[in-house]
């Protein structure tokens, strides 16, 4: 007869086998402490080579910085393209190799339910958030970048682990903020994106990787 012992591992390997098979469990918290780093550095690039801190926000009115604006729009869109593409990429990267390591797949069922449910509020608040990145209303765009961010972490959050919904309501209080405060939106931006991120990447990293 089976020992209390062995009926609690055997639970615990029954949890695990269903745990892999209805949550993507392959994100690594160091993909989180490297997205974090990158969009610090992005900030970092923004704020003083771009000169994104003469920025003036007065009832409602944006002024840029003394380089012409179309300039400085390009060059702020690429800034944000290549933290996003450094993000993905390493992302996949750390992602991949704990599935590899775990002998777990990386891409199923599992994998694609996340994606969708991430892909949707992303694509949307993309398309918006372009279109008043056009308009030059910068800092309604660092709020919906961090609101809508943090709805698709929070609508992914039940096909992976319970910490990606926290990390969105977090990004989801960042962005609200931002929007009652915009003058200070990129302090919450940095907050969002970059401490936030490297705070659950450890985290999980030590909880989850190790």
């Amino acid at each position: 007869m089976a020992t209390n012992d062995e009926r609690l591992q055997d639970l615990g390997e029954i949890r695990s086998i269903m745990e892999r098979s209805t949550r993507f469990i392959s994100l690594s918290g160091l993909s989180g402490i490297f997205a974090g780093i990158y969009a610090l550095a992005g900030i970092t690039f923004a704020y003083i080579f771009l000169g994104y801190g003469d920025l003036a926000y007065e009832e409602g009115i944006i002024t840029l910085p003394d380089i012409s604006s179309s300039t400085f729009m390009l060059y702020l869109l690429i800034d944000a393209l290549t933290v996003l593409i450094l993000s993905l990429g390493t992302s996949l990267f750390f992602s991949k190799r704990k599935a590899r390591r775990k002998g777990i797949p990386f891409w199923d069922n599992t994998a694609k339910r996340l994606l969708i449910n991430m892909f949707i509020p992303l694509l949307t608040g993309g398309i918006l958030c372009l279109i008043l990145f056009l308009e030059r209303d910068i800092f309604l765009v660092i709020s919906l970048t961090l609101v809508f961010y943090g709805l698709a972490l929070f609508n992914a959050g039940k096909y992976t682990l319970d910490e990606v919904r926290y990390l969105g309501i977090g990004e989801i209080v960042c962005g609200i903020l931002a929007a009652g405060f915009p003058a200070i939106g990129i302090i919450f931006w940095a907050a969002g994106f970059g401490f936030f991120h490297i705070i659950y990447g450890v985290f999980m990293y030590y909880k989850y990787d190790r």
